[in-house]
């Protein structure tokens, strides 16, 4: 168990790395303000009172690319029962797409460099002056900012320091948050689970066990996710996983299966296929979950009677993790039993703690992406 909220299974290989436990220690040791934002010690560059004028607004939209975005996004899918107001995310460019929005929205866009190339476009396209906006960039000349300051809309400044893969936690993810209605102040629990002897074990152990995959040529991590609210959740690890490992030659390849749709596509792969592969399985107990009609079940599907989505979605997780275990196929397990805003910030913790430590311990820098920025400059010399 990773904590009250969170069962967790980890790797069955018994390998132990030192250098793990280490680099876990001097990472926490050392004055690091991206970890820094996922503790209460962080303070935001925005007020429960700057923001009160915003609160009345129901229908929001967030603009941005990548990590400016994708944390959000998971934020808001995986407590949506909570959440009682509409929120619109703008995240790729789609030739033709944007006609039939309402031109109602208040707006929050987000861009650390405030200059990507997809948000500048896509607030082109959909801001309006009569919209209310909130702008999330860097202290500097830059396009939002300046564009912000001719709308003379609110500007909550980006914190230099913190990249978007790792800002989720920063204003980035928290100032919608408030304007979603969640309680902010329980997103952080870095500092409670430093103390969570679980929660460590739990991170080196899944850490050494992923170096070892690596050794082993296994670079494919593969989620098998049975929770439709969660998919946000892992296109945020996913760029979080390859941003961060993705360069001088290594890496891992974070691949999202939606279940159990996915049984029925890449499975048999899974199963049979070649063997470098190691997997994370994520799954949420729900509540509330629709019923069978027993009245339409045949005698030959009597084993479905008196049974919810929610129990059939559960045995089939069960069942395969079953076949994985006695096909060898390594895999670890996140049960959810709290859908609220300490559980995932757990999980957001978990997730970035884990990525920083691998990055240490595979000698790489976690915090650049040195290749993105060739794509960008070579784009912008073909518009030229």
């Amino acid at each position: 168990m990773l904590s009250s909220g969170i069962n967790f299974i980890k790797f069955k290989t018994k390998t132990k790395n030192l250098l793990v436990k280490k680099n876990l220690q001097s990472i926490l040791k050392e004055k690091n303000q991206i970890i820094e934002s996922l503790s209460r010690n962080y303070k935001n560059n925005f007020s429960t009172r700057q923001l009160k004028k915003y609160q009345k607004y129901l229908n929001l939209r967030v603009i941005g690319m990548g990590g400016s975005i994708l944390g959000t996004h998971a934020i808001y899918d995986f407590l949506k029962d909570k959440i009682k107001k509409n929120f619109l995310f703008i995240d790729n460019l789609q030739p033709n797409s944007r006609k039939n929005l309402k031109k109602n929205f208040t707006n929050i866009i987000v861009s650390k460099s405030g200059n990507t190339i997809e948000t500048i476009v896509n607030s082109n396209i959909l801001i309006k002056n009569k919209n209310k906006n909130i702008f999330i960039t860097e202290d500097k000349k830059n396009y939002l900012h300046l564009l912000a300051k001719k709308l003379k809309a609110e500007i909550i400044h980006h914190n230099n320091y913190i990249g978007g893969r790792y800002s989720v936690l920063s204003e980035v993810g928290m100032l919608p948050a408030e304007l979603m209605g969640l309680n902010v102040s329980k997103f952080r629990q870095l500092n409670s689970l430093i103390k969570n002897k679980d929660f460590i074990d739990a991170l080196i152990s899944n850490v050494s066990s992923t170096l070892y995959f690596i050794k082993k040529k296994k670079f494919n991590s593969i989620i098998i996710n049975y929770d439709e609210k969660s998919e946000n959740l892992f296109k945020w690890y996913q760029q979080l996983v390859a941003e961060s490992l993705g360069k001088k030659n290594n890496g891992l390849l974070p691949i999202v299966s939606n279940m159990p749709k996915d049984n029925h596509s890449v499975m048999q792969l899974y199963l049979d296929g070649f063997k470098n592969n190691f997997f994370t399985f994520f799954y949420t107990q729900e509540n509330k979950s629709e019923k069978i009609d027993n009245n339409q079940i045949l005698s030959s599907q009597s084993y479905l009677k008196n049974k919810n989505i929610s129990n059939i979605i559960f045995a089939q997780k069960k069942a395969t993790e079953n076949i994985f275990q006695k096909k060898n196929i390594p895999f670890r397990s996140f049960e959810i039993k709290k859908r609220d805003e300490k559980t995932l910030g757990e999980l957001f913790c978990f997730f970035v703690l884990e990525t920083i430590l691998l990055s240490k311990s595979l000698k790489l820098d976690p915090y650049d992406q040195p290749a993105v920025e060739l794509i960008k400059n070579e784009t912008k010399k073909l518009l030229i």
